[in-house]
């Protein structure tokens, strides 16, 4: 007879008081591998929760499809490897509290996505970043706003009464997270060249659609503070899965309105972002744009063919007759665009991990295109460089099995001496390359002021 597995133990955990979490980030400004998961947008469902952790126990990262756990080479390739950490630590989940209550969190940069589709001709560019950073964070402080309540989930009472001692100090000075001379690293006819390679591509029947961008960087200045440039972008472009990474050499800033997963231990959720309007200062003119979004056959289409795909890549790991789309092409407005966001759901199988979910759905298909495999050829053909973590994900599973990831766009990323953004869209065979072109500078409009610190 086989010994029942003993139930895994609940987290330590400690209310405190509720504040902002930026506002606890600068108090723990310098902290190694500090993360910031923040709703800046306060939403009932999408952005109710923040997370914030520092000093990890644990470290995974991934190069070259290589997995190192604490600079240790790991023999199971990386997806394993985190699978094997998360099931070594298992802690009960506590019901009615913030989803991540201790786990592993970071990035996934949307270059790993090759790993994970063999079949697909990509090449290995020259990496911007490794491919992926994931740390263990026994202690984390996680903040319900729509409560306005904070608390500290923590493996012991000591583990909470040091990190509460650390959010005693006065927040710390912010310095200069101004990036002038930001430029692009195309011409405006190369990007549109690109759009009409890809609307040939989807003539010939290669393909349905495909997620073109373009680049804009600069050098990092001297004393950079990404913190500095994460205020004015979390105040300009609030967004319900914005992030703050804070790793030593690599530095995200993210104000992405849009998820890739969600696993609250029974269900999983995609919520496909296609079709964008600008938002318009006038009334009248902005209800118009979003009318005109609503109305628009080409956008309309589009979403529809991304939520196509996402059903196929979670029917590779839900329960037969359980994935489902509650909403088609809704509109969402944020501070600088209108956006047509579908949900699409379905339950996971019982022989089926949170990993096995993320792996099915990564790269998401709103910034990969449809079929995906083909549609990732065309991007690594046609960009002719890597993404790094633009158009990857920044997000947490939780010792319990709960997960969140966002799809990183409208995101800044800071590695090896240059700062970088890029802004695209989705390709269709009604495109125009000119309005594509106008479009991916609407979509990083706002991050490039903040990075100008412009009006």
């Amino acid at each position: 007879m086989t010994e029942a597995r003993p139930r895994p133990a609940p987290p330590f955990v400690r209310e405190i008081i509720y504040a902002e979490p930026f506002a606890m980030a600068r108090r723990l400004k310098g902290a190694r591998a500090l993360t910031l998961l923040e709703s800046v947008q306060r939403h009932e469902h999408l952005g109710r929760y923040s997370f914030l952790a520092c000093d990890p126990a644990q470290t995974l990262v991934v190069q070259d499809g290589k997995a190192l756990l604490d600079g240790t080479p790991q023999d199971h390739e990386p997806f394993a490897v985190l699978q094997d950490l998360l099931a070594a630590q298992p802690r009960a989940h506590v019901a009615g509290l913030p989803p991540f209550q201790g786990g592993w969190a970071g990035y996934i940069s949307y270059d790993y996505g090759r790993h994970l589709e063999p079949k697909a001709r990509i090449p290995a560019f020259q990496p911007l970043c490794p491919d992926m950073v994931m740390h263990r964070f026994d202690t984390v402080i996680a903040i319900d706003h729509l409560q306005e309540r904070a608390w500290i989930f923590a493996g012991t009472s000591a583990d909470a009464d040091a990190l509460e001692q650390r959010l005693r100090p006065r927040q710390q000075a912010l310095g200069n997270g101004t990036v002038p001379g930001l430029s692009a690293q195309v011409t405006r006819e190369t990007h549109e060249r690109n759009v009409a390679h890809t609307v040939d591509y989807i003539l010939d029947g290669d393909i349905f659609q495909a997620n073109i961008t373009q680049t804009f960087a600069a050098p990092e200045p001297a004393g950079f503070d990404s913190f500095a440039l994460y205020e004015r972008l979390r105040q300009r472009n609030p967004a319900t899965f914005a992030a703050l990474l804070d790793y030593d050499d690599i530095k995200i800033i993210s104000s992405s309105p849009e998820r890739l997963v969600r696993f609250d231990g029974e269900t999983a959720e995609a919520r496909p972002i296609k079709g964008t309007r600008r938002r318009d200062a006038d009334p009248m003119r902005d209800q118009a744009l979003a009318m005109e979004l609503q109305a628009s056959r080409k956008d309309r289409a589009e979403n529809v063919m991304i939520v196509d795909l996402l059903r196929n890549d979670l029917s590779r790991v839900a329960r037969p007759g359980t994935v489902k789309v509650p909403v088609l092409c809704g509109l969402e407005s944020y501070a600088n665009v209108h956006h047509l966001v579908s949900v699409v759901q379905g339950g996971l199988r019982p022989d089926k991990t949170v990993v096995d979910l993320l792996a099915a759905v990564f790269p998401g298909g709103s910034i990969t295109g449809a079929p995906k495999i083909r549609a990732m050829e065309v991007i690594a053909e046609l960009e002719a460089a890597p993404r790094g973590v633009y158009c990857g994900s920044i997000g947490y599973i939780s010792f319990s099995g709960h997960c969140d990831f966002n799809i990183a766009i409208r995101t800044v990323q800071v590695a090896g001496g240059m700062v970088r953004v890029q802004g695209g869209g989705g390709i269709t065979a009604r495109s125009q390359p000119a309005a594509e072109y106008d479009e991916s500078l609407t979509k990083i409009a706002r991050i490039r002021a903040a990075l100008e610190d412009a009006p």
